[in-house]
């Protein structure tokens, strides 16, 4: 099997990110679990507000 040139390969490699892009890669990656913990956590709190009627209405 023949070696890749390495004359071919430094092209390929674009170099560092800039800081842009690097806070774009983090939202992108993490943005999603934020929103979903702040999710559960607004959640759980609206749920925890709500007052809870522990005898049955019904039975009366």
């Amino acid at each position: 099997m023949r070696a890749l040139d390495p004359q071919l390969v430094l092209p390929a490699h674009l170099g560092p990110l800039h800081p842009a892009e690097q806070g774009l890669v983090l939202v992108l990656a993490f943005g999603p679990f934020v929103l979903l913990g702040v999710t559960v956590w607004l959640s759980r709190r609206r749920d925890a507000a709500e007052p809870t009627d522990d005898v049955d209405q019904d039975a009366r």
